[in-house]
């Protein structure tokens, strides 16, 4: 009996010696958390604050200066947790009326509560994988071409000064740069189209891209005031071989420098006088750009005719004038009232007698979602 004992002791040993110890299950791997970001727009911009935020039991505030923002105009958060599409979200903010909730393009519905004139509460998708992928939410611009296939894709950027944050609050408000940048992209958006620019990137599937700056998101420290001319060879802004200039422009709108990157090749530096070539993944000359010593861009196709963007008064401004092969051709003047959201722009041509072409541009001043467009004429 003990040597039988004996002998199923030693079996089970040797079992377990071969075979190893019995598997224990890996616990199932932790979610990667989601996020989502919300603007709280006071209804009358005044000083800066910090509302309560209450969130449901497994959400928290994103931490950092960067995710939770605060300017005269309003409060912008991140929050992050599990993914859902339905997250309600309380906020109390004694002594401000929030007027608005906004998440990506579009103003929430707002529930108010009885007895608490302050709190108001809110449901937000916890949708997006990463802060950064959910900038639009700070973000107010307006698509005034948004297909890459059409050969241009442009955006207008509405800068508010209630909306300042991030380093643009320790310095001069850029009034004249924002106005500025709407002038030159109207300009070189005719250009573009006029010169065959936009027709030859359709054609091969590749598109330019016209952008300014951004003077309220944190995520983007879009500084100091530029805009850009840039060329993506693909219909995507991933396309390999992409040349992005950086226009840097002065208090009166000059154009002195341009930063451009070239993916794969870092950044090259332009200034006054010094031709920026573009070219496409083939080697083909696609555009040569040129800041002037006045302040203004030359943009030379390879084939001609070329276009020159100037101020009559020095100051971009007031608005811009173009030629072509050194003729007067067209004056550009904008004006972006952001607080109602209109854009009106006026476009002379001088090669003939019709007055102002003037556009008016209506969009949601808190979104940038274009709504109605309005081109006459006189």
């Amino acid at each position: 009996m003990v040597l039988r004992r004996w002998l199923t002791v030693l079996l089970a040993t040797a079992s377990v010696v071969a075979f190893g110890a019995p598997a224990v299950a890996a616990p199932d791997p932790v979610p990667a958390p989601n996020y989502a970001g919300f603007r709280l727009v006071k209804a009358i911009p005044g000083d800066l604050g910090t509302p309560e935020i209450t969130l449901p039991a497994g959400y928290e505030l994103v931490p950092g200066a960067q995710h939770q923002v605060a300017s005269r105009a309003e409060y912008y958060s991140f929050i992050r947790g599990p993914r859902s599409e339905a997250v309600t979200v309380t906020v109390d903010w004694p002594g401000t009326w929030i007027g608005s909730v906004i998440a990506t393009d579009t103003r929430l519905a707002v529930r108010r509560h009885a007895g608490a004139p302050y709190r108001v509460s809110f449901v937000v998708p916890v949708t997006w994988s990463t802060v950064n992928a959910n900038q639009a939410t700070v973000q107010v611009w307006s698509m005034l071409n948004n297909s890459t296939a059409s050969g241009v894709h442009w955006r207008i950027e509405h800068n508010d000064p209630d909306r300042v944050a991030g380093p643009w609050t320790s310095v001069p408000w850029p009034a004249k740069q924002a106005a500025s940048v709407i002038n030159y992209m109207i300009a070189t958006e005719a250009v573009l189209q006029d010169s065959g620019l936009a027709a030859e990137a359709r054609r091969k599937a590749h598109f330019f891209s016209l952008m300014g700056f951004e003077t309220n998101n944190v995520l983007h420290p879009d500084n100091p005031p530029h805009w850009h001319l840039a060329y993506y060879p693909g219909l995507t802004y991933g396309a390999a071989g992409a040349h992005v200039p950086h226009f840097w422009v002065d208090a009166q709108g000059k154009t002195f420098y341009n930063g451009m990157d070239i993916q794969g090749q870092g950044r090259s530096r332009f200034y006054a006088g010094d031709p920026a070539q573009i070219h496409d993944p083939a080697g083909a000359l696609v555009v040569t750009l040129t800041i002037r010593a006045d302040g203004g861009l030359d943009i030379d196709p390879p084939g001609g005719p070329g276009y020159s963007i100037n101020a009559p008064d020095g100051d971009f401004s007031h608005g811009v004038d173009v030629s072509r092969d050194g003729v007067p051709w067209r004056s550009v003047v904008s004006q972006d009232h952001v607080k109602i959201g209109v854009l009106v722009t006026q476009v002379k041509d001088h090669q003939t007698k019709q007055p102002h072409r003037t556009t008016v541009y209506q969009y949601d001043a808190l979104t940038g979602v274009l709504g109605s467009t309005w081109p006459s004429a006189g």
